[in-house]
């Protein structure tokens, strides 16, 4: 099990920091998130939900999200497991080819559909279905749909899931995986650039 935060590890944050201080005063939604993570992650029993799928998975997911530390940590996360070296190769292919920008997509007919705005609607590639298998290609589309097309998601989407072999309990915790990284994404992001700016008017100070 993992002990050191994973939070505090990404976004470099070292003990007895500005950032750490910072993140002292929240110290529930602290433990929380870290909590989440180890759950998610390392969890005692991983049952249907792999913990190689979910390491691909959330390669995936950061690497739609652009290149970051995070984006490095998942990548060697699943470098790590079994398979994980060809799984890679796929994962960073179909990356590419599910990048775009959003959310997009179609609200129901009413005041809000003149905010509906087309996109890219992602499927894997052929060529990579055999490497990745039917659940994994099944769970990279669904988990593009969450991150740039949520308004989209619709019951055929989970029946699609559930044709690839996912059952319902792991496509609860599939869902509440994409969503715990979009948050941490965030999270590591702002702090990251809380810590450059905190930095610059430390140096700032030290020069007047």
């Amino acid at each position: 099990m993992s002990t050191k935060d994973i939070v505090d590890t990404l976004a470099g944050i070292e003990p007895g920091s500005a950032l750490d201080a910072i993140r002292a005063k929240r110290i529930q939604a602290r433990d929380n998130a870290q909590k989440s993570y180890l759950s998610l992650f390392e969890p005692i029993d991983a049952g249907d939900f792999s913990l190689g799928e979910r390491a691909a998975v959330a390669a995936f997911v950061i690497g739609l999200h652009g290149e970051s530390p995070v984006a490095a940590f998942y990548r060697e996360k699943l470098a790590a497991t079994a398979d994980g070296a060809a799984l890679l190769e796929a994962i960073k292919a179909e990356i590419a080819r599910g990048k775009t920008s959003g959310p997009y997509g179609a609200y129901p007919a009413g005041p809000l559909s003149a905010e509906d705005k087309t996109g890219l609607i992602y499927r894997v590639s052929a060529d990579r279905k055999p490497v990745l298998g039917a659940r994994l290609a099944a769970a990279l589309e669904h988990a593009h749909l969450l991150v740039f097309r949520p308004r989209d998601a619709a019951a055929a989407d989970m029946k699609a899931l559930l044709t690839a072999g996912w059952s319902e309990t792991g496509i609860v915790t599939f869902s509440q995986l994409v969503a715990f990284l979009s948050f941490q994404v965030r999270v590591v992001t702002g702090l990251r650039v809380l810590g450059a700016s905190l930095g610059r008017t430390a140096n700032a100070a030290v020069g007047a």
